[in-house]
């Protein structure tokens, strides 16, 4: 994978406004590093997780997500110091090689119904496609059933960096840099591919958010659109931690929380859960899948 930059070009032209801050925003679900770049050595960072209106201001209930660690040579690592707040969670990871490492939450649920004793009725919460043939009682009929992938990513680099945790897994909705997402900078446009199932997600509305602007009279958000690629580039037009983010399906209850992680919605906490008030007219779910990231841009 070769990683560069370059400035923004008519085939991947894409739309972007300074919206006002929106009071009533839906929560977002996003990881927040202490920081994104380390010199080498001995390091560590500390990572928040949390959902909350505004970005990276925890104001929701804390997650009961388990974040997973990913190293520059592709294997599983354990996060340390792992605490559930009453709004958020907490943790380290020890950046004990150098390269690139991928914080992530994960969750791959199946929602869905059927039909018993004359009476439609949900799959239970958290059911998956390991456990859906255990979920669906015996002597049930028209059975409906949709994949919910949500992922919700950030991306620290010790030393040099390098392309190795960035593998597809064939799963659900993926971003595959072609810009790498800790040398990211104001001066320079960033592009990402998008793929959904291991295939380009072509045509997907793709956001990106400034965070950390609760005092600021408004926010900067910034709407594009992947090419035929799944690919979209991005001209930062500011520093500052940005929260990337782009879905497909709609959601399942009609006037409840949307966006990542809300019931009803596509981020971890989200596939499988039943949404508070009006629910839409019951038929066959549609596949959903989210994503979102957290990257630093520097100024």
């Amino acid at each position: 994978m070769q990683f560069f930059r370059h400035p923004l070009t008519t085939a991947v032209a894409i739309a972007a406004m300074v919206v006002p801050q929106i009071a009533a925003a839906a929560p977002r679900s996003w990881l927040l590093p202490s920081a994104t770049n380390f010199n080498g050595g001995d390091a560590w960072v500390t990572v928040d997780a949390a959902l909350s209106t505004d970005l990276y201001y925890p104001d929701h209930p804390g997650q009961p997500w388990t974040p997973i660690a990913i190293a520059p040579d592709g294997t599983n690592v354990q996060v340390e110091n792992l605490s559930k707040g009453k709004l958020r969670l907490t943790f380290d990871l020890h950046l004990a090689t150098q390269g690139t490492y991928k914080l992530a939450v994960l969750n791959n649920g199946v929602m869905g119904s059927y039909m018993l004793d004359g009476e439609r009725k949900m799959l239970p919460r958290g059911t998956t496609t390991d456990t859906l043939a255990q979920a669906i009682p015996a002597g049930a009929t028209e059975v409906w059933t949709a994949e919910n992938n949500s992922r919700v990513e950030t991306f620290v680099t010790s030393g040099v960096p390098n392309d190795t945790v960035f593998k597809p897994t064939g799963k659900g909705l993926e971003m595959v840099p072609v810009s790498h997402p800790t040398d990211l900078s104001v001066q320079d446009a960033a592009t990402f591919q998008f793929l959904l199932d291991g295939k380009p997600a072509a045509g997907i509305s793709v956001s990106a958010i400034n965070g950390g602007v609760r005092y600021a009279p408004s926010m900067q958000q910034l709407e594009l659109k992947t090419d035929a690629a799944g690919k979209v580039t991005i001209k930062w037009p500011a520093p500052g931690m940005w929260w990337v983010s782009a879905s497909i399906g709609a959601p399942r209850a009609e006037g409840g929380p949307g966006g990542p992680g809300g019931p009803g919605a596509g981020g971890p906490g989200g596939p499988g859960m039943q949404g508070e008030g009006p629910r839409a007219p019951m038929g066959p779910p549609q596949r959903r899948a989210s994503y979102a990231m957290t990257v630093e841009v520097l100024g």
